[in-house]
């Protein structure tokens, strides 16, 4: 069996998808990257990811709702999710939907690979 360590990433803003997938690829993880909501939630092959991160404020869309949609359709996959518009209600929110793990941009490298890490370990 072959080890699992595709990590699916979500964020409108392309210097962000690049700095993170340049992140990971550092560490051993390989990427599949969603410039939208409407473009991740097209993609119906979760079983090889990880986890996905997740930015909140995705144009129209939050990444909180995009998470729920995921979940009521079955897909249980770990969450991390990521803002730059970090405020306490969209915290607990993000916090409740059972995220394993908030980061606020711009965040240190090690806040990102620590969750991924516990992910691919399977004890998040």
């Amino acid at each position: 069996m072959s080890k699992r360590n595709t990590v699916f990433v979500v964020d409108d803003d392309p210097g962000m998808l690049r700095g993170v997938r340049r992140l990971l690829s550092a560490h051993g993880y390989d990427c599949v990257l969603f410039q939208s909501a409407e473009a991740f939630q097209k993609h119906d092959d979760f079983e090889h990811a990880i986890c996905v991160i997740l930015d909140i404020n995705l144009n129209q869309q939050s990444g909180i709702d995009v998470r729920r949609r995921l979940q009521e359709v079955g897909v249980s996959i770990p969450v991390i999710f990521i803002t730059g518009n970090d405020n306490p209600t969209t915290r607990m929110a993000a916090i409740a939907s059972g995220c394993l793990a908030y980061l606020t941009k711009p965040f240190v490298a090690e806040s990102l690979i620590e969750p991924v890490n516990r992910a691919a370990a399977g004890t998040a």
